[in-house]
């Protein structure tokens, strides 16, 4: 099993660097468990989920973040890290990880 390091450290870049994610970040701490974070899904209305830290680690979640990056660079308008896919999309894929991650 090979560790990944440098995805992982991209993953975190990423999330360092938008300082409006961690503005909100900070601002809805306590709603938000620790081991998890918040994001913004949709295409057109925009939906709050709450996921595990875990998925940082995956790389389908990886290249949500790089397309987010793409997207939007670090100026979410949201004010949180937002994932520019459909809600179906992200709930799939969500869903897949998680029993991944619960199978180990």
């Amino acid at each position: 099993m090979a560790i990944r390091f440098p995805r992982i450290i991209h993953a975190k870049h990423i999330l360092r660097r938008s300082n409006s994610f961690l503005k909100q970040a900070a601002s809805t701490s306590l709603d938000v468990p620790k081991g998890y974070f918040a994001v913004y899904v949709g295409e057109s209305e925009k939906k709050r989920f709450v996921i595990p830290v875990s998925f940082l680690n995956q790389p389908s979640f990886q290249q949500l973040l790089n397309k987010a990056e793409e997207e939007f660079g670090f100026d979410h308008p949201m004010g949180g890290l937002t994932i520019p896919c459909s809600e179906d999309i992200f709930i799939d894929l969500t869903s897949h990880l998680d029993e991944l991650i619960h199978k180990i």
